[in-house]
């Protein structure tokens, strides 16, 4: 069983920077593909950043040059570093893991609230 836990939400103005990590209990870190997502009031929950085994990476388009995922697999920890913030990117964000060989996200954190104020 794999267990994550997110720390690093808070309250900030907009322009400010925040870095959210994810910790990784239960598994082999390293056979596991990482991502964060997230959901504003209202809206589904949408993927904000992926990072794979390897380290190769993706950013949803409204987060691109703002956002930045990474991973330390000596530490079995995911990073979100989110610089420029937006009001919009206010939201849950949650980490989540899948297994290298699986389609679907199968483990989630329980969430950690940013808001951000213009």
């Amino acid at each position: 069983q794999v267990e994550l836990s997110e720390a690093g939400g808070g309250s900030v103005q907009g322009g400010d920077s925040l870095r959210l990590s994810c910790a990784f209990l239960g598994r082999t870190f390293s056979m596991y593909v990482m991502a964060w997502f997230r959901q504003g009031p209202g809206a589904e929950r949408e993927l904000v950043a992926e990072i794979t085994s390897g380290g190769s990476t993706y950013e949803a388009d409204s987060v691109k040059g703002r956002f930045s995922i990474s991973r330390d697999n000596a530490k079995n920890v995911v990073y979100l570093q989110m610089n420029s913030l937006k009001p919009e990117d206010t939201a849950v964000y949650y980490c989540a893991s899948k297994h290298i060989s699986t389609a679907s996200y199968a483990y989630w954190g329980q969430g950690t609230q940013v808001t951000v104020s213009s």
